[in-house]
């Protein structure tokens, strides 16, 4: 009895030392009034960062490519795009990876989703947050990444106000939301297509977010190496991924 008793106390010690995302699987699929999303959760603390560029400057561009210029104890739990980008593949506003401000931030009104005002800044500090981009301008906040993009989806728990219940246009989007009180994100795309409307509504109705902001579509992509799903498509601009240490070998 003494012995078996030893066992479960190692055991509930090893899973107490494992991340919160590496008891579960990183990734879930959820329903929403009829249409499917799939879910990726951090929190405040994670090792969540945003990248553009490798260490010479050259586009990373894929999940993959992010994955092989990893140090070798590292690996990519999930990542998705991250915001809008040229066709040159560099951000259209803000983004600050580690620290270094690579690109400044627009407050204009303009063409497209990301001028569909107001839109905002997804900012990973001590906290994780969504901040509409005047807002964020006007005392900005010191983030050690950040990516903007437009429209948001939820502001301050309303709606975008230009989205409309009986919008016709749909794309798979991407997006991600933040909880109150700063210690959740969650990380959304739909598998198949959606409205803005009925994207943000999934976001502040069911997963229960605060503010969320838009990322992309039809670019959209996902991967979640360990649940085997690798989203095709180009090469994209900003990626936000969640890094954790590669389980020790047996």
């Amino acid at each position: 009895m003494t012995t078996r008793v030893t066992n479960v106390a190692f055991a509930v010690l090893a899973l107490l030392a494992v991340p919160a995302w590496a008891q579960t699987v990183p990734c879930e699929d959820m329903q929403f009034d009829g249409l499917g999303y799939t879910v990726c959760t951090a929190h405040a603390g994670d090792d969540l960062r945003l990248y553009l560029n490798d260490s010479d400057g050259q586009l990373i561009g894929t999940p993959e490519r992010l994955a092989a210029i990893l140090p070798a104890d590292k690996q990519v739990v999930f990542a998705m795009n991250a915001g809008m980008y040229h066709p040159d593949r560099k951000p259209v506003g803000l983004f600050v990876e580690d620290g270094t401000q690579e690109h400044k931030i627009v407050t204009s009104e303009g063409p497209g989703n990301f001028g569909l005002l107001p839109n905002g800044v997804f900012c990973i500090a001590d906290t994780l947050s969504v901040i509409e981009s005047r807002a964020f301008a006007a005392d900005p906040p010191s983030c050690r990444y950040a990516t903007q993009s437009g429209p948001m989806l939820v502001i301050d728990g309303a709606l975008h106000p230009k989205f409309l219940a009986d919008g016709t246009s749909t794309n798979i989007r991407n997006g991600v939301g933040v909880s109150a009180d700063g210690q959740t994100a969650w990380f959304a795309i739909s598998n198949q297509p959606v409205t803005f409307h009925q994207f943000a509504r999934f976001f502040r109705d069911d997963l229960g977010a605060k503010d969320a902001l838009y990322f992309d579509g039809k670019v959209s992509r996902l991967t979640v190496p360990a649940q085997g799903r690798e989203d095709l498509g180009l090469p994209m601009g900003p990626i936000v991924a969640l890094i954790a240490a590669k389980p020790a070998a047996n």
